[in-house]
């Protein structure tokens, strides 16, 4: 699909939810980057926090220590050449968070309540004047449940595990299989939360993207956006 642009008026907000390693950071990057608008990687955000409270060796369990500490979390998404860099307290923790350590541990801490709050503030702020793609595990549900599309993408356990080995086989000493467990495992944890749990909104697209390419998936969202945009400037 050639590069389609979106004017700055009447923009929308794009949510793409689903489980981890459903490949939602890549498409909505490039998603964002065919309409000309800003992406928001919320799953980096809790990464970040993890990372956070884990240098400071507050464990997940001890729920008082993590809120106590909360306040004084400053996380930003600077754009890149290459992507996006994310800052924690200043500090560049764009490749750190995304070791197994971190991927390990970010359920835990994204169930604590209080810091999901935090967080979901901070994700409503940067989509409150529109043109935000925005992909996480609650985004449609919990943090923009008004957004113009919604989109849910999910893919078999065992395709999502193989998508996570290429990124991680380099520098990590894992295999294959523990990352099927590892996935599996934090399907559970995030289906099962008490707080913004894992599931797909009633108005959302399901997208099974086993079987498809990653432009293959782009081009669908957006096709859905402009779709929905040429509705909202007819109305």
């Amino acid at each position: 699909m050639a590069r389609q642009h979106v004017s700055s008026i009447n923009k929308i907000n794009v949510a793409i939810d689903g489980p981890a390693g459903a490949g939602k950071s890549t498409v909505a990057r490039l998603v964002a980057k065919t309409l000309s608008y800003v992406y928001v990687d919320t799953g980096a955000m809790y990464r970040a926090a993890t990372w956070y409270m884990m240098r400071k060796e507050i464990p997940a369990e001890n729920v008082q220590k993590v809120l106590q500490h909360v306040p004084e979390l400053v996380i930003e998404l600077v754009p890149d050449p290459t992507g996006q860099k994310v800052y924690c307290n200043g500090e560049d923790v764009t490749t750190v968070i995304r070791s197994m350590e971190v991927t390990s541990n970010v359920s835990q801490y994204s169930s604590v309540a209080g810091l999901r709050t935090r967080l979901t503030e901070n994700q409503r702020e940067m989509a409150a004047r529109k043109g935000v793609v925005m992909d996480g595990r609650d985004i449609g549900t919990t943090v923009l449940p008004d957004a113009e599309v919604k989109v849910f993408m999910t893919a078999s356990v065992q395709e999502r595990a193989s998508r996570r080995f290429k990124e991680l086989s380099e520098t990590d000493d894992i295999t294959l299989e523990q990352l099927e467990r590892d996935i599996a495992a934090r399907d559970k944890l995030d289906e099962e939360r008490e707080v913004s749990p894992l599931r797909c909104s009633e108005d959302a697209i399901v997208l099974d993207t086993t079987q498809m390419g990653i432009q293959d998936v782009v081009d669908m969202i957006v096709s859905y956006c402009l779709t929905e945009k040429d509705g909202e400037i007819s109305q």
